[in-house]
């Protein structure tokens, strides 16, 4: 009982010098937090692991030298092996706290509520993995040294090493979707092809990356769903990145109007709703006909914005604004379908004057033709200067580098001879 006693006065005295001694380090790294952010995040995240390693250390070592070494009693080995256990997992602890200290230090210096936050997210997506991983690699460690520490696990050590050939095969096998998953997350994050907050089109839905972990991938969509999709997905799948190296992105409206339609006074009152709106980024303003087949005439609008959001409301603006602007001032361009009844030539005529409406078809073929033979000779008219508001890939800096991006590679010059 005596030597029951004196283990359990030494343990508690060692103990509690351990926590007053991490109480004194915690306390000084708080009172010099705001000049070092290390010390800070050492002061938040670490105290609570090193307090827990300190304390079972030193119990470790008060019951090892109150009670002798040379007693080998069966309590004090299941006390020291029990203590062992416990030091194990609380160094586990306290590496993996470090660890999660120097990655947190580490992103600190990348900002990522700043307009040009590629690289800040793509140092975040990476350090987030590895952040999984070394704390998945910490644990499985720990646990593998615990159960080292037991004499009947390492007596079948041998023969276990001697079938893991065999063994990672059927364990590959097994968990081959799994393992697919967590190498395409490692890929994900090295290799640049979607990050944190990028802005992605999936399964016909656009969203933002909200997080991404070695076997899945959530995308907040844009109505606050959440599209949840393994990792295998983004390296099996096509999908769109619009942020991948910019924010900015281009979109069209659409508009299907009559023939008569005024194209440049149209063209003119684009660029007065863009010009009036807060969300244009003042780089593309073009409207074009892309189409003019059966009975309208195609107009499509193209406008830029600096991200995705504001470019959605900027094309539904246009859209609306365009539509009244046709109704109101243009409600001949409305969109209409045509019929006519009786004969091409003058409309529709009495049976007693189609004879004469023969008569002047066949007047009108021939002024035409003479028309035609007349202009065979005349000189070309001069290219029409078009604005720039009308053209995508060419006029201007930013129409020449998008059509540029499209060229192929200037021919080389002949040497004379």
């Amino acid at each position: 009982m005596r030597s029951y006693l004196i283990t359990i006065a030494v343990t508690v005295a060692a103990a509690a010098l351990a926590l007053a001694l991490t109480t004194v380090v915690h306390r000084a790294a708080r009172r010099f937090h705001e000049r070092s952010r290390l010390l800070a995040e050492l002061s938040q995240h670490s105290y609570r692991p090193l307090q827990v390693a300190a304390t079972i250390v030193a119990g470790q070592f008060a019951v090892r030298a109150s009670t002798g070494y040379a007693v080998g009693t069966a309590w004090r080995q299941a006390l020291l092996h029990t203590l062992v256990l416990a030091v194990i997992a609380a160094t586990a602890w306290l590496v993996a706290s470090l660890l999660l200290v120097t990655e947190d230090v580490a992103l600190a210096r990348f900002r990522t509520d700043v307009p040009d936050n590629r690289h800040a997210r793509r140092i975040k997506t990476q350090v987030v993995m590895l952040r999984r991983v070394t704390i998945a690699i910490i644990v499985v460690l720990a646990l593998g040294v615990m159960l080292m520490t037991f004499p009947s696990v390492r007596g079948v050590g041998a023969s276990v090493l001697a079938s893991a050939g065999v063994i990672g095969v059927v364990a590959a096998l097994a968990a081959q979707s799994l393992l697919g998953n967590v190498f395409a997350g490692l890929q994900l994050a090295f290799s640049d092809a979607v990050r944190l907050d990028d802005v992605v089109v999936v399964e016909g839905e656009w969203g933002r990356v909200e997080e991404l972990t070695l076997s899945y991938v959530v995308v907040k969509i844009w109505d606050d769903r959440r599209l949840i999709l393994p990792t295998s997905y983004f390296t099996s799948t096509p999908f769109q990145n619009w942020t991948r190296t910019q924010s900015a992105l281009l979109g069209t409206a659409e508009l299907d109007v009559d023939w008569s339609v005024p194209v440049q006074a149209m063209r003119e009152e684009l660029r007065r709703i863009v010009e009036r709106s807060e969300l244009w980024d003042g780089r593309v303003c073009v409207l074009q006909v892309t189409g003019a087949t059966g009975g309208t005439v195609r107009l499509r609008a193209l406008v830029s914005a600096a991200d995705a959001g504001s470019l959605w409301d900027l094309r539904c603006l246009v859209r609306e604004h365009l539509v009244a602007w046709v109704r109101e001032k243009e409600p001949t361009a409305l969109p209409r379908t045509r019929t006519e009844l009786g004969e091409a030539l003058g409309g529709w005529q009495p049976v007693e004057q189609r004879s004469a409406g023969v008569d002047l078809r066949v007047r009108a073929q021939r002024d035409r033709a003479d028309q035609r033979a007349g202009a065979a000779g005349a000189d070309l008219p001069a290219d029409v200067d078009t604005p720039e508001d009308a053209r995508v890939f060419s006029g201007g800096e930013d129409g020449q580098a998008r059509g540029g991006a499209f060229a192929g590679p200037d021919e080389p010059a002949k040497s004379s001879r």
